[in-house]
C-alpha cells in the first residue's frame, strides 16, 4: 500500500529547529543545576541557550521547518528560561517583588498575545500587522531591533546575577556598584537597560491590545 505524502514527511519532532530546541532545554538544565556552585558556567550556559534561539530560527527559514509545535516550544522554552533567572533574582535583591512583577509581566503578555493571535485566525504571535501601535509594529518587523531588546533583558539578568552577593542586598546598591566598574561593563550595563526598558514598555503595550482582542473577540462571536 503506497504511503501517503504526509506518511513520508519526517516528523515534525525530528525537525532540525525542534531538536536544537530539545538541546536548548537540556543545557537550560545543566545551567540552573550549577547556577549557586558556578555562577559564571550558569552565565555561559543560558546565554548560549538564548542563543540557540536565534540560530533554530534560521534552520526552520532554512530547510523550511517551520511548525506550530516549534513555534510553541520555543516560546515555553524561552519564557520558563527568563522565568527561573528572574526567581533566582527574586531572592538575591531586595525588594524581590520587582523581578516577580516582571516574571508576571512577561508570561502574561505573551501569553495574551499568543491566544489573541490564534483567536484572530493568524499562524503567529509576531503578526502585528493589523495592530495600530508603532512600538508593536518596529519591535517585531524590525529583526534588529528585536534581537536587541531581548538580548538586553537577558544581558541584564545575567549580569545582575553575577553581581549579586551571597546575602540578600538592595538592587539600587547593586546597580551602583556595576556603574563602579570598567568603561566597557558600564557601557554594555547601559546599553542593555535601555533595551530592558523598551522591552518593558512593549510587553505592557502587547498585553493591552492582545486584551483588547480577546474582548472584542466574543461580540464578534454572537452575531
Amino acid at each position: 500500500m503506497p504511503q501517503s505524502s504526509a506518511e513520508k514527511m519526517p516528523s515534525v519532532y525530528l525537525y532540525i529547529p525542534n531538536i536544537i530546541g530539545y538541546f536548548r532545554i537540556i543545557i537550560n538544565f545543566i545551567a540552573f543545576a550549577v547556577c549557586y556552585s558556578n555562577r559564571l558556567l550558569f552565565a555561559i550556559l543560558y546565554f548560549f541557550s538564548f542563543v540557540l534561539d536565534g540560530v533554530d530560527g534560521w534552520f526552520a527559514r532554512k530547510f523550511d521547518q517551520a511548525s506550530t509545535f516549534g513555534a510553541v516550544l520555543d516560546m515555553v522554552t524561552d519564557r520558563v528560561s527568563t522565568a527561573c533567572l528572574l526567581a533566582l533574582l527574586s531572592q538575591c535583591y531586595r525588594p524581590g517583588l520587582v523581578f516577580l512583577m516582571l516574571l508576571g509581566l512577561d508570561i502574561t503578555s505573551h501569553w495574551f498575545q499568543m491566544y489573541s493571535s490564534f483567536l484572530s485566525g493568524k499562524t503567529s504571535h509576531k503578526d502585528v500587522k493589523n495592530t495600530g501601535n508603532w512600538l508593536l509594529k518596529v519591535y517585531y518587523e524590525y529583526r534588529p531591533f528585536m534581537a536587541f531588546c531581548c538580548v538586553s533583558c537577558e544581558v541584564l539578568y545575567i549580569i545582575l546575577f553575577l553581581f549579586a552577593d551571597e546575602k540578600s542586598t538592595s538592587l539600587l546598591s547593586a546597580c551602583r556598584g556595576v556603574l563602579k566598574q570598567g568603561p566597557l561593563t558600564v557601557l554594555v550595563f547601559i546599553s542593555t537597560l535601555v533595551g530592558w526598558a523598551v522591552k518593558q514598555v512593549t510587553n505592557i503595550i502587547q498585553m493591552k491590545t492582545a486584551a483588547d482582542t480577546c474582548v472584542e473577540f466574543d461580540p464578534k462571536r454572537s452575531k
